[in-house]
């Protein structure tokens, strides 16, 4: 392992590149907390006593291993900064990190939604939170587009209790945007991927998309490669980018409904057989309202083997298969099924890419004070939004 000048490993993501066990997913890198009271606490006493030693230590302490964020191959959109909270909320990391390796001690399956979750509110005119906020009298929210309905209800949970937490220690100083990214990549690290440090400073939006907008930004699962490749070309990835994070689904599990087309009435020639009877002991009919693991080798880890089902003709969406079945993406789906280092630069690169998407900065948005509604005195300031943001772009892309 390389280190920098100043002790840190280059490129945390490095740090766990071979494949892992299940001990090890249950295990390395959880913190051993009984219960919420003592975790509160531990963070508490820590609070005041590095609020004592910090000056003393000349850095602010994080949660998970350093990365060395001036090697990012990434740019920082203006506005954005790794070192956003150090002031106002120096811990807020350590706090995300320590509530979910609780919450995934009681359900691992959470990290996945999570993930999701934040994948559905950048996609959708940006990194804005948008996602969390709930239908009005003005009309439906993004949640009741068909893509989010079957986001987890879960999620919703866990990130106003994370910002309840946050808003204990610091008081309303994190967006629930920057808890959503936060929580994302802690997702991915505490079931076995690669850590990233992550530019914070969004701000949370006044308004939600329309259906159509949602629905017209959220590809289906059933989109071959040639309209994923369009799809993600309007937000600026590339082709890379398109088959790294497809690697999100590594982890989490798909409705019968989102792939039975491959099953029924004809079976998908691109599908294993094997797999492909086994998808119909779960789901024996198309309107089924059952689910299934993303990646049957390893359902619960972050690792490359979603990509080693492709190879083998086992991706569940026809957006997965799809990818390998393509001669444009094939390549780069092999070269992520032998190399999970690979992978895992890709995917980092990626989603800094993506949560950077049409972010709110400076006086634009708001810090929410309840993420699943607009803060009620900015409740007739939506030209705050609308003035300052580019539908769905990465804003210096």
């Amino acid at each position: 392992m390389k280190f920098d000048t100043r002790g840190r490993p280059h490129f945390a993501y490095k740090l766990q590149c071979s494949p892992v066990t299940p001990q090890y997913n249950q295990g390395l890198r959880r913190h051993n907390t009984q219960n919420f009271r003592k975790m509160a606490s531990l963070i508490a006493s820590l609070f005041y006593f590095l609020l004592i030693i910090s000056p003393m230590m000349g850095e602010k302490t994080s949660y998970g291993p350093k990365s060395k964020t001036s090697e990012c191959p990434v740019p920082v959109v203006p506005g954005l900064s790794y070192t956003y909270y150090d002031d106002t909320c120096p811990f807020v990391q350590s706090i995300i990190g320590e509530y979910l390796s609780e919450v995934f001690q009681s359900d691992i399956t959470q990290a996945a939604g999570l993930l999701r979750l934040h994948f559905h509110d950048c996609f959708v005119q940006g990194c804005d939170g948008s996602v969390l906020l709930d239908g009005s009298e003005s009309g439906p929210s993004e949640q009741d587009a068909p893509p989010n309905l079957t986001l987890r209800k879960e999620s919703f949970k866990i990130i106003n209790e994370l910002q309840s937490l946050i808003q204990y220690y610091c008081g309303p100083v994190v967006s629930c945007s920057d808890i959503v990214a936060l929580a994302a990549r802690d997702s991915v690290y505490l079931v076995g991927g690669p850590y990233y440090d992550m530019p914070l400073g969004r701000k949370d939006s006044l308004n939600f998309a329309t259906l159509d907008i949602t629905l017209a930004n959220l590809p289906a699962p059933s989109s071959n490669t040639t309209t994923l490749l369009t799809a993600f070309a309007t937000k600026n990835f590339t082709m890379i980018d398109l088959v790294a994070l497809s690697g999100g689904h590594t982890i989490g599990r798909g409705h019968c409904t989102s792939f039975t087309d491959r099953l029924y009435p004809i079976q998908d020639p691109t599908m294993d057989q094997t797999f492909a009877n086994n998808l119909k002991l779960t789901c024996p009919a198309p309107n089924t309202d059952n689910t299934t693991v993303l990646d049957i080798r390893s359902p619960y880890i972050f690792d490359n083997k979603y990509y080693v089902d492709l190879v083998n003709r086992q991706g569940l969406f026809t957006s997965d298969q799809d990818l390998y079945t393509d001669l444009r993406t094939r390549g780069i789906v092999t070269s992520f099924a032998t190399d999970q280092c690979l992978f895992f630069e890709t995917f980092v690169i990626a989603m800094l890419k993506m949560g950077q998407l049409s972010v709110l900065t400076g006086n634009q948005g708001e810090i929410r004070l309840n993420c699943s509604a607009r803060n009620p005195c900015s409740m007739g300031q939506w030209s705050v939004v609308d003035g300052g943001k580019q539908q769905g772009g990465l804003s210096q892309y």
